[in-house]
């Protein structure tokens, strides 16, 4: 069946317009109740968001479907995804809720939903969510009474976050002597990400700490990594930090402001958790988008690499199925299932903050264990989500660059699940060429599907 409101996370758009509309996210509170009340005991629900304006109409329609179902609701208020991840599972909710439209800019917002173990919620079961919205099966359901959930204020809940982070990173080391430029894109993370850093003794310069609602990814976050990079170099920082507007992806800068990318920063983990015996099954797992370095590091280093569809979420499904303990993506999303159920930007960062303190060498020598090929990204905004399959011409142009390229390079084409955009990627030894061939590719998507090549 296919999906009518979930993408490849969660239920996204600009807010206030279907699907991210009040009357949406109430029906969404009442089906994701009913899917989790199994009539035994009093249920809870956790809701958590990120700060943009639409937060506050979003968060109170969840509660309003979730109580009308006769499902009690936590309110956490702003904290990282991963955080409410955690949350749900220390405090034994029955499910999770987020309201984030994650590195989206503030007038879109999204929700995406934990089951109790902390995990997203498989396919099968965003399907079950919307045949009971559509069917209309529980619109009939109405407990009354005492039977009426309640909504309750978690206060503690950015703290109990804290601890976790704190108690991820190794008792042996600190942060003492470190300068950190740290970027939390006027988002979620903007008051626990700092505590992190400084109560473990780092020097912390902060960025993107200031919401006003509007301002979530404007120019900062790992999206804008040249707002770090431009601060490690005028303050002397050691290495720069940047999260997304949900926190759950983090990319970084070195000593001398380059961008650190997710596929780098995985090789770093991957490699050294190989060399201590704690990458499990020897083997990293990432996306179809990593470079083609990554997998080359990892076979050097006597590992290897397993890749998946795009979507953090496809990433922890093939680490839960084959026993696998670390995975991610370029972007940023990185799971360390030994500590965390998802994606989460400051644990990542504090993985790659110990590897630094123990081993005493700096962001850019570790980097060093990876090579990138040259890899160009063009994204192409579409009208419609045409069947590739369909388009002969844009078929034909795909198929002469992957035979110009043979064992060199490869070709990936996909719609992003969370934008209206055709995402072209091209790896292979010579950048200009890659360039000028994408740039074929993306003629051809405009002049057969009628599309406009995002600025």
């Amino acid at each position: 069946m296919k999906k009518k409101l979930f993408g490849t996370d969660g239920v996204r758009g600009v807010a206030n317009i279907h699907p991210m509309t009040s009357e949406i996210a109430m029906q969404l509170g009442r089906a994701v109740a009913y899917i989790f009340k199994d009539g035994v005991k009093r249920h809870r629900i956790v809701i958590g968001k990120d700060t943009r304006l639409s937060g506050y109409m979003i968060e109170n329609a969840l509660a309003a479907g979730i109580c009308s179902m006769g499902v009690d609701v936590l309110l956490v208020g702003p904290l990282p995804t991963p955080g409410i991840a955690f949350i749900t599972s220390s405090m034994r909710a029955d499910a999770g809720v987020v309201i984030s439209a994650s590195h989206n800019p503030y007038q879109d917002n999204g929700i995406k939903f934990f089951s109790g173990d902390g995990f997203k919620l498989p396919d099968e079961q965003e399907l079950s969510i919307e045949d009971l919205i559509f069917s209309k099966k529980i619109d009939a359901l109405r407990p009354i009474a005492a039977e009426v959930g309640k909504a309750f204020r978690i206060d503690d809940a950015g703290g109990r976050y804290i601890v976790f982070l704190k108690n991820s990173f190794p008792r042996d080391l600190d942060l003492k002597g470190l300068k950190i430029v740290l970027d939390c894109a006027h988002g979620a993370a903007y008051k626990v990400a700092p505590a992190v850093l400084e109560e473990l003794g780092a020097e912390v310069v902060r960025l993107g700490v200031s919401p006003d609602g509007t301002n979530i990814n404007a120019g900062c976050g790992s999206l804008h990594p040249e707002g770090i990079a431009e601060a490690v170099r005028e303050n002397r920082a050691d290495l720069g930090i940047a999260l997304d507007g949900d926190a759950d992806r983090v990319i970084f800068v070195d000593e001398f402001g380059n961008e650190v990318d997710g596929d780098h920063i995985m090789a770093i983990c991957a490699t050294r958790m190989l060399d201590s015996g704690t990458l499990a099954n020897n083997t990293l797992v990432a996306t179809v988008m990593s470079n083609l370095g990554l997998e080359l590091a990892m076979r050097e280093a006597g590992g290897r690499m397993v890749r998946t569809a795009v979507g953090d979420r496809y990433v922890v499904e093939e680490m839960r199925r084959n026993g696998y303990n670390f995975g991610g993506e370029q972007s940023g999303h990185m799971i360390f299932l030994d500590h965390n159920t998802t994606g989460d930007g400051m644990l990542s960062a504090l993985q790659v903050l110990a590897i630094m303190q123990r081993s005493g060498r700096r962001l850019s020598e570790l980097a060093r264990v990876m090579t990138a090929l040259p890899q160009v990204l063009v994204n192409v905004r579409v009208a419609e989500r045409r069947d590739l399959s369909g388009c002969p011409g844009v078929q034909k142009a795909v198929a002469a660059v992957e035979q110009k390229l043979g064992r060199e390079g490869r070709v990936l084409i996909r719609y992003s699940g969370t934008e209206p955009l055709l995402r072209i990627m091209l790896e292979g030894p010579d950048k200009r060429q890659i360039a000028e061939m994408a740039d074929d590719i993306a003629a051809m998507v405009k002049t057969e599907i009628g599309a406009e090549e995002e600025a």
